[in-house]
């Protein structure tokens, strides 16, 4: 039989070892690719291309430019020479290249993740959701496959939710 102050130990045992394994799931990167970067410079680890309205600006540009995300040895693809020479979008290379997932498992993993969240997203994991939700809207133009085609819409229909949760107010 136990008795009271055995009980209490237990108690709070039970209940540190559940605050700690919430506290580690809400520290759970949902990027992990983003602190391993392949290239070895320092600087590109956890790497972000927004970081004031001039970035914002030139990423939309970049978009409408026609850029692409692909699979392959080079990921990504700015149709504008002008565009794709400048030194900033080095960092957008490494993040879609090297960040942004491309296998379709990955990416529900990410919005299992995206939809258990209750916080809003960091501006890195914010960026990188939409670049990700811009590859897997890519790809479903380039699958042939009627399965393929609708797992990659669910896929991007759970990004674009993510994304139109973490845009609504408070």
């Amino acid at each position: 039989m136990i008795n009271m102050r055995q009980w209490w130990a237990l108690l709070i045992t039970v209940y540190l070892s559940m605050h700690l394994a919430a506290t580690q799931h809400h520290r759970k990167a949902l990027y992990p690719s983003a602190y391993r970067i392949k290239r070895g410079a320092y600087s590109l680890i956890n790497p972000t291309f927004q970081r004031s309205a001039e970035d914002v600006r030139l990423l939309y540009e970049i978009l409408l430019a026609g850029m692409q995300i692909q699979g392959g040895e080079h990921d990504m693809l700015i149709p504008d020479e002008e565009l794709a020479s400048l030194r900033s979008v080095e960092k957008l290379e490494v993040i879609c290249e090297d960040v942004v997932p491309k296998r379709l498992s990955d990416i529900r993993r990410l919005t299992a993740e995206l939809g258990q969240r209750r916080q809003r997203l960091s501006w890195q994991d914010f960026e990188r959701t939409v670049l990700t939700l811009v590859y897997a809207t890519q790809t479903l133009e380039r699958v042939s496959s009627q399965q393929q085609r609708e797992a990659w819409t669910d896929a991007a229909v759970q990004l674009f939710r993510a994304v139109q949760k973490d845009l609504q107010p408070s």
